[in-house]
């Protein structure tokens, strides 16, 4: 029995000492050679500025700090419009890493919640400098806005002189606007229920004229920016609460095709 005892205990006895020497071992190699640490911590950090130089590339901070702010992409420029409780827009230059102070939203504005999209004008040249915005938003029971922004380039005015300044200024360029009817009657999107807080939108349909709406708690409209209406109201099926929402534009191959043409 002894002898089977000591044969079983004898492997495991081995293992142990073989894993304390290469203990002792790697102690004794760092407390001869601290540098060794060192080095080793220099080779992380340096493999991780690599990868973090090859995902992201630091830009000029903004002017002033601004939390969910909604943005625009227009050729080179990122339209940066307003935030939460901030009214400053700002246009940022891609190429030239600059940022152009555009306008303020006006004060009667409360932007606690709410959307900015790009309409899309099927007549327009898409290499023409002038685009529309939209803004719209605001929480249940508060006063929700609905504004619209002839935008034209504020880096175009280093190139211009100011006499199509003055120009841009007089056809309201750059400036938030309520948005009208034919008859000049102001227009709203959103009904007093409504709560746009975390709130996407997105352009479809064959005229991109039908701005899809999704908000809370799993809400979806549909509002035709042509004819200024609602088309429909529904609820989308998800059983859990959706607070921020996420939108995407999905093209059919029949869309695809008539692009092309």
């Amino acid at each position: 029995m002894d002898n089977e005892n000591t044969t079983q205990e004898f492997p495991e006895r081995q293992a142990e000492e073989k894993q304390n020497l290469a203990v002792s071992t790697s102690n004794q190699v760092l407390k001869d050679s601290p540098s060794a640490i060192v080095d080793l911590e220099k080779k992380v950090e340096q493999s991780q500025d690599v990868v973090t130089s090859t995902l992201f590339q630091s830009l000029k901070n903004l002017p002033v700090p601004l939390e969910g702010c909604q943005c625009v992409q227009h050729k080179h420029e990122i339209l940066i419009c307003g935030g939460q409780l901030k009214r400053d827009c700002y246009s940022y230059h891609t190429l030239k890493d600059e940022y152009k102070f555009i306008c303020e939203y006006p004060e009667t504005v409360l932007l606690n919640g709410y959307c900015v999209v790009k309409l899309v004008n099927n007549d327009n040249n898409k290499d023409s400098s002038e685009i529309t915005l939209l803004s719209f938003g605001g929480k249940k029971g508060v006063k929700k806005h609905t504004l619209i922004m002839k935008y034209v380039s504020v880096w175009s005015n280093d190139k211009s002189n100011d006499k199509d300044n003055e120009i841009n200024k007089s056809n309201n360029y750059n400036k938030w606007v309520p948005l009208t009817d034919e008859h000049n009657n102001p227009v709203i999107i959103g009904r007093k229920e409504d709560n746009y807080f975390g709130a996407r939108a997105v352009l479809g349909g064959s005229n991109n004229n039908l701005l899809f709406i999704t908000y809370f708690e799993h809400h979806i409209s549909v509002f035709d920016v042509n004819t200024l209406r609602f088309i429909n109201h529904a609820i989308l099926p998800i059983s859990f609460l959706v607070s921020i929402f996420y939108i995407a534009l999905y093209q059919s191959q029949h869309i695809k095709d008539k692009d092309k043409k």
